[in-house]
């Protein structure tokens, strides 16, 4: 293999090409450049140049991806053969993958960088505008893949055509009002070509005169942007800081464990009622005990935010192998049997018995009854069919009713225990989540004795022991009301 000499030819005019680079370029053989569409070119042969580009790989390829990939391997053909010099516009580091691919497959050794101006040397100088706040710079043609902070300054390259900044455009709108202003620039350090086009975000696209291959979009911050997920950290900290809220410094892993139980029932709260503002709000009081927890442990230097969203990065790669591996899978079903097994090996549980016991005790008792006995019917313990099941409840029953009879109360509650229990593995059965069911059942309870209520306050009562008569009639009509 021999050396690559791989020079930058900088972002537009000759005013931007080094010394270093000139000299190479005029006075070396073998020259290739990735595409003879710069600015640069024409002065470059006036000083002696001879070159072959490779813009008919443009034409052949059917996206970038493959035009880079073909390009770099042409370079790395033509190395076997001889010493070449390959020069690319701008900063070989900055966006060109050609020479990123070049690297990761020749040696090192043999390989020489000559520096070049970038392009986004060149857009700051055109925009006067200093970086060193911190400039997000995103691939427009991955922007999809990009989750956004509208409070950060963001430089948005390769907006090269029409479809380009429309796909930009809606993307930014998510995060942006409609008319937030952006700064189209396009040719930047080629001084008879450079422009700047100061545009409202809906009107990006409607130009598509606008784009070229030399147009990147500046998207300033939003001074008007709501609140990140980086802010209620920020806030949090400042709720535990030595002048924050007494009551919040307070807090332990231990008091906060309440909360975190009822946040997530109001969760569900808001599920059931499908009211997606009061979704919002409930999620976010989750979202906060899970951060309260990351900051207590993060001012004892156990673990933070960080290794919390590390960590379940982590478990949903190695969880789902169809997805992030080359494992196949039939349907949802074999998705969690997968999960299961997955699940027990990083658990460590290799005995049944042992993954019983790893789920939860402080899960709801009617949950955790149903995910054991799931754990049991995945090695065929179980009821045949739900019928066998059904009967197993009138079994249980009649045991509970002799224990009433007996006052016996430990086995009276052992027997209910079981009769709980066996209930709970009928809905398993039937795919009805017990826990739902029952809080469905106590909601009815209160609707059906709000009418009890109601209709007595219409004849000036109330509920009461010598009313129970009266309560029983007005329940029935509500039964009958509801139906």
């Amino acid at each position: 293999m021999n050396p690559i000499t791989i020079v930058g030819m900088g972002p537009g005019g000759k005013e931007y090409l080094t010394l270093q680079a000139l000299e190479i370029l005029t006075t070396s053989s073998n020259v290739y450049l990735r595409t003879e569409k710069h600015p640069v070119v024409a002065d470059l042969v006036q000083n002696g140049m001879q070159y072959e580009s490779f813009d008919a790989i443009y034409d052949a390829a059917e996206t970038f991806d493959e035009t880079y990939e073909a390009i770099a391997n042409k370079v790395l053909t033509l190395a076997q053969e001889q010493p070449i010099v390959y020069a690319v516009p701008g900063n070989p580091f900055v966006a060109e993958k050609t020479v990123a691919l070049i690297m990761a497959a020749h040696p090192n050794a043999l390989i020489k960088i000559v520096h070049g101006v970038s392009f986004i040397d060149a857009i700051i100088t055109a925009l006067k505008y200093d970086p060193v706040e911190g400039l997000e710079i995103v691939d427009g043609l991955k922007i999809s893949d990009e989750s956004l902070n509208p409070k950060k300054d963001r430089l948005i390259i390769q907006v090269y055509n029409q479809i380009v900044a429309s796909s930009v455009k809606l993307h930014l709108m998510l995060r942006y009002q409609d008319d937030h202003e952006v700064i189209v620039v396009n040719a930047a350090g080629i001084e008879s070509l450079e422009k700047i086009e100061r545009v409202p975000l809906f009107e990006l696209d409607r130009d598509p005169e606008r784009f070229n291959h030399l147009t990147s979009l500046f998207v300033p911050a939003a001074v008007d942007a709501g609140y990140t997920f980086e802010d209620l950290q920020k806030i949090m900290v400042q709720l535990r800081a030595e002048n924050g809220c007494p009551w919040d410094r307070e807090q332990t892993h231990q008091t906060l464990s309440k909360y975190l139980i009822e946040e997530a029932y109001e969760v569900l709260d808001a599920v059931a009622s499908e009211d997606d503002n009061a979704l919002v709000d409930e999620l976010g009081d989750v979202l906060l005990q899970v951060v309260f927890h990351a900051t207590i442990a993060s001012e004892d230097g156990y673990f933070s935010m960080d290794d919390i969203t590390d960590g379940v990065c982590r478990k949903m790669i190695r969880r789902h192998p169809h997805v992030f591996s080359d494992v196949d899978v039939s349907g949802s079903d074999e998705v969690l049997v997968n999960w299961q097994a997955i699940k027990a090996k990083e658990k460590q549980t290799e005995k049944i018995y042992e993954a019983m016991h790893a789920v939860a005790k402080s899960t709801p008792a009617l949950i955790r009854s149903q995910k054991i006995q799931k754990i049991a019917a995945n090695v065929g313990f179980d009821w045949q069919n739900v019928k066998d099941a059904i009967e197993k409840i009138d079994e249980e029953f009649n045991e509970f009713k002799a224990e009433v009879e007996a006052q016996d109360f430990k086995k009276l509650e052992e027997e209910l225990g079981d009769l709980l229990m066996i209930i709970s593995n009928v809905s398993r059965h039937l795919k009805i989540d017990a826990e739902i069911a029952l809080a469905k059942a106590i909601e009815k309870f209160i609707r059906r004795f709000k009418y009890i209520e109601e209709k007595l306050q219409a004849q000036n009562d109330v509920p009461r022991d010598e009313l129970r008569d009266e309560m029983d009639k007005l329940w029935n009509e509500a039964k009958k009301w509801e139906k």
